[in-house]
């Protein structure tokens, strides 16, 4: 707490409030006691303005273009790092050394088989289901099979808990996508990296062998790692909300992922491949272009700009280079119409003015769209991936709420603008 305090002045009352400082980042007023004091609440649709908690994992500054988790920045995390290094980073607040990484590893990969019963849960959904409806109702469903990890007060349940979900979500959502295409489940295996273990069940058949391409591979856990965590967003902000009422690990990251199916969130990077697919070709750019400046067309550019970063998204950067080494080794960028036209619009986006002015660079979300794409991930599942990708953060971010001495169950306020009370009249006098 700083000593300085922010003064409210409502007709000729003055009231004071607390200034809190973090450790970077704006300060903020404390106005827990602002109701007591006034009687009044804040008014801030989309809580824009307001802090609803308290955080030592992700720190975001989008004028100017940082992310960080647990204070090291993201692109020292994606150069050097890999997603189950960046996991224990979220969940533990530190970097392991070799012991406790080999054990992490072990625990992850000894925890990736599902219980065989859930496979009978798959076969209630009709095989053209979006397999986000598949991830969201199978997670909540976990809470019925593994009784023994659902006490939240208990910090070896919890513990227990974090690591199942961390585990067994790619195999989830390769079960999803291998049910959509209606071919075999594929059992993981643990002699594979996170990364190559899913896209093995994902894309292998039992006719013959898989071999994972290494740098395929490497961009998988780039896109992971890249998504792992993002602060205070819709998501993250709804598994903290479920979880203030002290539901269960399981049920609080279900409704993380039913959040996070929206296209203003996690189903952006599936819009943007779908407007990629509706420019067709690139003859066919300047057209769209022209529609994106047009405010009364109705037409948006998915996949630029973004809501936090009025800067370049620091991501973009670290996947832009990702994706130019994935469509070089599978050879797509001179066979896909698609790719081409991303290629192309990307181009176009740099160097016009009118994008630069307004600051809409190609986001993560545009790149990770291309890459998902050039593997042969149909766009249904992009957002599926991203929910693979967030579940360890939302893990991170619930854990750190249940251990906060200040948690208190989430209860928003209103500025009602309904009618005001009225007399109940029989139906007979209507």
């Amino acid at each position: 707490m700083s000593d300085t305090v922010a003064k409210l002045t409502i007709g000729d009352q003055t009231f004071e409030f607390p200034v809190l400082s973090g450790s970077v980042g704006p300060d903020v007023i404390d106005i827990r006691s602002l109701y007591a004091k006034t009687g009044m609440f804040t008014y801030d649709p989309g809580f824009t303005s307001t802090a609803a908690t308290d955080s030592a994992i992700t720190y975001i500054d989008g004028d100017k273009g940082e992310l960080m988790y647990r204070g090291y920045p993201i692109e020292q995390l994606a150069e050097k790092s890999n997603y189950l290094e960046v996991c224990y980073l979220l969940l533990y607040g530190e970097l392991p050394n070799k012991a406790q990484m080999a054990d992490f590893e072990q625990r992850v990969t000894r925890h990736t088989m599902v219980h065989e019963q859930m496979h009978y849960f798959y076969r209630g959904f009709r095989r053209d289901a979006h397999p986000m409806a598949i991830v969201c109702g199978v997670v909540g469903a976990m809470a019925a099979f593994y009784h023994d990890s659902i006490d939240i007060n208990d910090p070896e349940q919890r513990e227990i808990a974090s690591i199942r979900m961390i585990a067994k979500i790619p195999t989830i959502v390769a079960m999803a996508y291998k049910y959509s295409v209606g071919q075999p489940f594929v059992y993981p295996r643990n002699d594979l990296d996170y990364a190559s273990n899913f896209l093995r069940m994902c894309f292998s058949v039992p006719a013959e062998d898989y071999v994972v391409n290494p740098v395929v591979a490497r961009a998988m856990d780039l896109i992971f790692t890249l998504h792992a965590d993002h602060e205070q967003n819709a998501s993250t902000s709804t598994v903290r909300l479920a979880g203030s009422s002290d539901a269960n690990p399981f049920a609080c990251i279900a409704a993380g992922v039913a959040c996070l199916w929206g296209p203003a969130h996690g189903g952006a990077n599936e819009a943007a491949l779908n407007m990629l697919k509706q420019i067709g070709t690139v003859d066919r750019i300047p057209e769209f272009i022209a529609k994106a400046k047009d405010k009364n067309s109705g037409f948006r550019l998915m996949g630029f700009g973004h809501r936090v970063y009025k800067n370049y998204d620091p991501r973009a950067k670290v996947m832009q280079q990702a994706a130019n080494d994935v469509l070089a080794q599978l050879g797509a960028d001179n066979l896909s119409p698609t790719l081409q036209v991303a290629k192309e619009l990307e181009k176009i986006a740099l160097s016009d003015q009118y994008f630069i002015d307004r600051k809409l660079y190609p986001n993560v979300d545009f790149y990770s769209g291309i890459i998902l794409d050039a593997i042969g991930f149909p766009t249904s599942m992009f957002t599926a991936i991203f929910a693979l990708s967030r579940t360890v953060g939302w893990i991170a971010q619930w854990k750190e709420m249940i251990a906060d001495p200040q948690k208190k169950i989430g209860r928003p306020r209103q500025l009602y603008n309904g009618s005001p009370v009225r007399d109940y009249e029989p139906i007979s006098s209507r």
